[in-house]
């Protein structure tokens, strides 16, 4: 049984770590709750939503599903290709997620792309417990998320204001989040592999498909030239 004072070290370590992640998610969700309420849902749906989908790029797209006609198995197949990404950051997360208990129910339902960003590549300090340092991690995340959307639901018939660029607070994000993980490590060979090979999928697919493409030759390069990787990794850092 783990005690208060355990929780409290882990909360305290992975707080700083989401704060970046509030600002993006604060700005985002509020859009989205703005986006909710002038297609005609209330404060509530924002909220339900939000709380219960937590996939930022699809509940955006779901407002549209909401308006047009039923078609669950239409909804289920877009579903699974706007969000296809998560299923190769499962498979990463597969052996970071062991011991976790039954906390890896929820760490499974709140992986996105940031939880995934600051937990795979974490430096969790000594002491403090790695199962539920990523559980507050995703938490937090997941709670930025939820206020943002709920707040922009409730005051978006308030506020008239101009969101056109808005989403390029996440794209910022992330190149923060790569420059981040790209001066910790030692070797950039994966770095670079995901720069190659999505721009060289960018150029054939165009901005509309390329992110699956490049996430499965990605996936497959480093499951090849696994063993080479982590062989230069172990001989920079010894050196």
């Amino acid at each position: 049984m783990i005690s208060k004072k355990e929780l409290q070290l882990a909360f305290r370590a992975a707080l700083p770590s989401t704060l970046p992640i509030f600002a993006g998610f604060l700005f985002l969700g509020v859009a989205y709750g703005i986006f909710m309420n002038v297609s005609g849902f209330g404060a509530g749906y924002a909220f339900l939503m939000s709380l219960l989908i937590f996939a930022g790029s699809m509940e955006f797209v779901a407002v549209n599903l909401l308006l047009g006609a039923f078609n669950p198995l239409g909804a289920l197949f877009l579903t699974l290709m706007v969000n296809a990404r998560h299923l190769f950051y499962g498979i990463s997360m597969l052996e970071k997620y062991s011991g976790t208990g039954l906390k890896k129910i929820y760490l499974i339902f709140g992986l996105c792309d940031e939880s995934f960003s600051i937990n795979y590549t974490a430096n969790i300090p000594q002491g403090v417990n790695k199962g539920w340092y990523m559980f507050f991690v995703t938490l937090l995340n997941h709670s930025y998320w939820v206020i943002g959307a709920s707040i922009g639901g409730l005051f978006g018939s308030l506020v008239k204001i101009n969101m056109d660029g808005l989403e390029f607070v996440m794209t910022a994000l992330f190149v923060v989040i790569f420059i981040e993980q790209w001066t910790k490590e030692t070797v950039h060979y994966s770095a670079l592999l995901g720069l190659g090979v999505s721009i060289l999928c960018l150029s054939i697919f165009h901005s509309g498909s390329f992110v699956l493409p490049s996430m499965i030759i990605i996936l497959f390069v480093l499951i090849l030239m696994r063993k080479q990787f982590e062989k230069k990794a172990r001989e920079s850092t010894c050196q």
